[in-house]
């Protein structure tokens, strides 16, 4: 879980969430056992406060380059604000199953 603590790492320092939740979906993809290359990262933060979805996402994508240019493959981004995350009951949309690789058949 080195990857995924340091993803937790970043995003607590730089947006102090209310809420953060850093899911490995590798295992739903075709990874070696153990990988850490899929990610599903659900953030509420009032640092998102007057921002469209798409300057959100670029927050994460920017503060997380790293590990996109890593062993990071897929980062499924779920970005709200507080009562944004009210509206939605603390609730997001499950992922797609994989269809790619060798799953794809």
């Amino acid at each position: 879980m080195v990857v995924q603590d340091g993803i937790e790492h970043k995003i607590q320092g730089a947006l102090h969430p209310v809420f953060l939740e850093v899911a490995n979906e590798s295992h739903m993809h075709n990874v070696p056992p153990g990988s850490e290359s899929h990610f599903k990262v659900t953030v509420v933060s009032t640092e998102f406060d007057g921002k469209l979805p798409v300057a959100r996402h670029r927050m994460l994508n920017r503060l997380l380059q790293e590990e996109l240019a890593g062993s990071v493959h897929a980062l499924s981004l779920h970005t709200f604000t507080p009562e944004e995350w009210q509206e939605k009951q603390g609730t997001t949309r499950m992922s797609p199953p994989c269809l790619g690789g060798s799953k794809s058949g």
